[in-house]
């Protein structure tokens, strides 16, 4: 396989991530695909690994984001399985064994993802989920459902609640930090959209790889380790920004004419307010600390 990793100032986090991978005895090669860091993670890899032939090294100049640094790297990759991987996922010894030998076995596989767990080993929120239902997001943004809580009759983006499957099933949607895609499905279905720049791209994914007849599946017995938003912890509005108007692309070009207009309409203000409330609640928080530098 292939393993892409879009680093943007992972810290120690990416040699850790590229170490887990290199001490598989699989045949691979991992691209890192460095979208313009600053904080010396590229160096310290390149001091760590860079003698390794496996590993490769392509250097953006700038923040292309998640689709466009993967897109860039991906001319580079020429396995028949790409592993799309976060910076800041750490694999475990089985994992990428278990992820391979469940795609040669499934060759109407389109893509495989593994249980995502937080560094204290609890399931990941996002490790298990549902394509984002519209009307979901907008009764729990009104709170409707805490004035009729039948409303959303037992519906939930995140199956966090429900028992862990002791087999590989068909899903809506894995975790976007790891995803083995067969490079079949992905020359079919086509690379990431760089419409996005940080959230949803995924989602975008899963959606036309299912469309195209390629279904996406989860391995319970392949694990990783996230330490989810390592790359943008000093940067919590830009990245808000960018995954709210992820999600505002994501209903236009997925769900706006599934609904009456009025409805679609309703949910795009909901996905702008959202963010405005949460621009005001951060703006809230900063402005005590600005005026003590003061």
């Amino acid at each position: 396989m292939s393993v892409l990793i879009v680093n943007y100032n992972a810290g120690d986090l990416l040699s850790e991530a590229v170490a887990a991978v290199l001490d598989n005895a699989l045949p691979l090669d991992i691209i890192v695909s460095d979208n313009g860091s600053t904080d010396g993670s590229l160096e310290r890899l390149e001091a760590r690994h860079g003698s390794d032939p496996r590993l490769r090294v392509l250097r953006n100049g700038a923040n292309l984001g998640f689709a466009g640094g993967h897109n860039r790297a991906l001319p580079w990759a020429d396995a028949p399985y790409v592993l799309f991987l976060n910076p800041d996922c750490i694999v475990g010894p089985e994992t990428l064994t278990q992820l391979l030998d469940f795609m040669a076995a499934t060759p109407e596989a389109g893509m495989a993802g593994a249980i995502v767990r937080n560094p204290d080993g609890s399931e990941q929120k996002a490790s298990r989920r549902r394509i984002p239902d519209p009307w979901v997001g907008l009764v729990r943004f009104l709170h409707l459902d805490r004035l009729w809580p039948k409303l959303l009759a037992g519906k939930r983006l995140n199956l966090m609640h429900t028992p862990l499957p002791t087999r590989p099933l068909m899903v809506e949607a894995i975790s976007g930090s790891l995803m083995l895609v067969r490079r079949r499905a992905l020359e079919e279905v086509g690379p990431l959209d760089e419409g996005y720049f940080l959230h949803c791209e995924d989602l975008d994914w899963f959606v036309r790889f299912r469309n195209a007849g390629w279904p996406i599946y989860l391995v319970p017995a392949a694990e990783v380790r996230h330490h989810q938003g390592a790359c943008g912890l000093s940067r919590p509005f830009a990245v808000e920004w960018h995954k709210h108007k992820g999600m505002a692309r994501f209903f236009r070009k997925f769900q706006f004419r599934d609904y009456p207009l009025p409805f679609s309409l309703l949910v795009l203000l909901g996905i702008w307010l959202h963010f405005g409330a949460f621009a005001l609640l951060e703006g809230g928080r900063r402005l005590p600390r600005l005026l003590r530098q003061r």
